[in-house]
This record gives structure tokens, sequence and C-alpha cells, in this order.
């Protein structure tokens, strides 16, 4: 039987173009979410570590970003499909095949770490989990910045994503599990971005202590 992660592997692996030809230059048109991932890479410089990982990277369009922003930065993605594109459109950039919950890098090693929109397909009970494996990663100052949908409600809700099932988290609640990771979130970002899917874009940023 397959588990979740099997399932949105093959379900990217099966979109790989149309998504990279909807996503790749979306930021253009998104000016918190661009300006957030900017002051990110800001905050990460600033703390002399300038190694990050894109995890759940798909095209690479955002470890190319982080790239023109000063870090260096390393791609992760579960889908081989969407890496072996990432490699194709950027070939000057590393690009591996992982799990968010193994991800193939040493012990407090990193200045940052990004997880935009590619921690929504983890069911709730496995994020503490998750989380755990990023904060791993990180080294003392280290910031995690997560993006996802976001929801007025108390509690976490599965919706049908296009491409795999997903979930949106109230901004208060995924706070929390920051903080239970070890994590002190250092800025947040709700915004509605007008259309009709009735979610909040949000954004977290926290560090490492």
């Amino acid at each position: 039987m397959l588990n979740h992660q099997d399932e949105t592997r093959a379900a990217y692996d099966g979109v790989v173009d149309l998504y990279a030809s909807m996503f790749a230059d979306r930021l253009e048109t998104q000016p918190f979410a661009r300006n957030m991932i900017a002051t990110f890479a800001e905050l990460v410089r600033a703390t002399g570590n300038v190694r990050v990982a894109d995890v759940g990277c798909g095209p690479g369009h955002l470890t190319a970003m982080l790239h023109e922003l000063g870090l260096d930065a390393v791609g992760l993605d579960l889908s081989p499909a969407m890496v072996d594109h990432a490699r194709r459109a950027h070939p000057a950039l590393r690009f591996d095949e992982a799990r968010m919950e193994a991800l193939p890098v040493e012990d407090g090693s990193l200045g940052g770490v990004l997880a935009h929109y590619s921690m929504i397909h983890t069911p709730p009970a496995e994020l503490p989990a998750l989380l755990a494996e990023q904060v791993r990663v990180l080294a003392p100052g280290g910031l995690l910045m997560a993006s996802f949908f976001g929801t007025d409600g108390p509690e976490p809700v599965r919706f049908d994503h296009k491409v795999a099932p997903a979930y949106s988290w109230p901004a208060e609640q995924f706070a929390e599990l920051l903080t239970g990771a070890g994590l002190v979130t250092v800025s947040r970002l709700l915004h509605d971005p007008m259309s009709e899917r009735g979610f909040l874009d949000t954004h977290l940023i926290a560090r490492r202590p």
C-alpha cells in the first residue's frame, strides 16, 4: 500500500511540465511572497552561514532565487522528475532527490531552510516529526521559512489540492508546532491572495536558538 509520500511523488512526477509552466514565474505576480523570501535571505546572510536548502524545490525556481540573493542554495525534492527538470532549467545549481523527513544534510550545518508550500501534503500527525528534521539540519541561529495555505478555523483542514491531497493550517497552531520543535517564530505574514480558493497565504519565519 502506498503511503502519502509515494502518492505525492507519483502525482508530481506526472505534472512536471504543467506545474513548471504555472509556477516557475509566479512570484513575479506575488509581491508579498517574493519580499518575504528576500527578507528570509537577508536574515540568513546576517547569520554568516549562507548554506540553505530549498526543501520541496519543485522546478527549482526558488532555489535559483535564493542563489541570486547571495545564498549557497541546494534544491531537494521528493519527485525525481522535478529534480530532473530543475537540473535542466538551472544547470549551475545543485538539486537532489530527498524526502523532507530524511534530509541528506549533516546536523547543524545550514543557515536556512526554505519550505515554500512543501509541507502542505503532510498529514497533521506527521508534521511535528517533519519539523524536527528541519531543525536538525539548522545551525544555531539558523532560520526556517515555512509557507502554506492558512485558514481562519481552529484546526487544520484537508482539501483536494490539484496535485495531491493537502492541508491548510491556522497560523497560530502552526506557530505552536514550530515552538514545539524548538524554534522561535520571529515573523509572520498572512494575506488574502484575492482568489476564490478561500485560503490565506501564510508565511512564517522561525529561528533556531
